[in-house]
């Protein structure tokens, strides 16, 4: 079989079949070990966080028709690209690959909290009220798009297989919903996991409304790009359960739940600064 061919052709159909798998694990998930009392109608908030993602998947393929795996397809027929220049096995391409996309992944969400005008769309993110499965698919169209541009610059520049860039589409979708799922896990179990991924009680503390704790633990899938570059902070100041969601400022549910709201928030406020802070604080001790 020409598996190239194969993930070409039905990239659509693999990609969605991950997408409605993990979310219905992570929603009986919810259902049966949450890890915080939600303070919003579940029902609104699903409603118009999925319709966003409608809105998103529709859009992306008017403007991008054949998305990540396009380009990866036609940098390869183009050898563009550094694994294209070197010899290489397709796992060894496979791992470095999905280990330099996440590390670009790791940046643009730097990025995109540090420079004020990118922060306005990223707040849509941010701004929810609650924390669960839907929060991690919940971003603004602009910032949808500005983030594909970002990954076509990097698979130019990279050339990974086209197999690599599927995997690491599938890894980054479920994993963000897996890290921002309202899920309890025991603690031992959490500690050994975010030995190597993100894991919700550690991403959670990135939706605090906590200056500080917002601008840290910015990692979807490897928890190593946060302690290397000093980004990590292990658990929030006030406890998982008590902790405030969301940012400050933007508590009106008509501004931040409801879809319209939702899609006119970059225009709310004014950003007079840099939306991330230098850090002159102690983090809780890591455990």
């Amino acid at each position: 079989m020409n598996w190239e061919a194969f993930i070409s052709t039905h990239e659509a159909s693999i990609r969605l079949s991950f997408f409605i798998g993990t979310f219905a694990l992570m929603a009986i998930w919810e259902m049966l070990a949450p890890k915080r009392i939600l303070t919003v109608s579940k029902l609104v908030r699903w409603v118009n966080n999925i319709s966003l993602v409608f809105l998103n998947t529709l859009l992306l393929r008017l403007i991008f028709p054949t998305a990540a795996i396009g380009i990866a397809a036609y940098a390869a027929d183009h050898q563009w690209g550094v694994l294209h220049q070197i010899q290489l096995t397709l796992p060894v391409a496979i791992l470095l690959s999905i280990l330099a996309l996440d590390l670009v992944i790791y940046l643009q969400h730097v990025l995109i909290h540090a420079i004020p005008l990118f922060w306005r769309f990223h707040r849509v993110h941010h701004a929810d009220l609650d924390y669960d499965v839907t929060t991690g698919i919940r971003f603004h169209p602009v910032e949808i798009l500005f983030s594909m541009v970002i990954k076509f610059g990097a698979i130019i520049l990279l050339g990974p297989p086209l197999l690599a860039v599927v995997m690491f589409e599938i890894l980054l979708n479920a994993m963000s919903m897996f890290n921002h799922g309202n899920v309890r896990l025991p603690k031992s179990l959490d500690t050994a996991l975010r030995c190597l991924v993100v894991t919700p009680d550690m991403h959670r503390v990135h939706h605090s409304v906590e200056d500080n704790e917002t601008n840290s633990n910015f990692g979807f899938n490897l928890s190593c790009w946060d302690r290397l570059f000093g980004t990590y902070i292990a658990q929030p100041r006030a406890g998982h359960e008590m902790m405030r969601i969301g940012i400050h400022h933007l508590r009106n549910q008509k501004h931040v739940t409801w879809l319209p709201g939702i899609l006119a928030l970059p225009l709310i406020g004014k950003v007079t600064g840099y939306a991330i802070n230098r850090r002159s604080w102690s983090a809780p001790d890591e455990h």
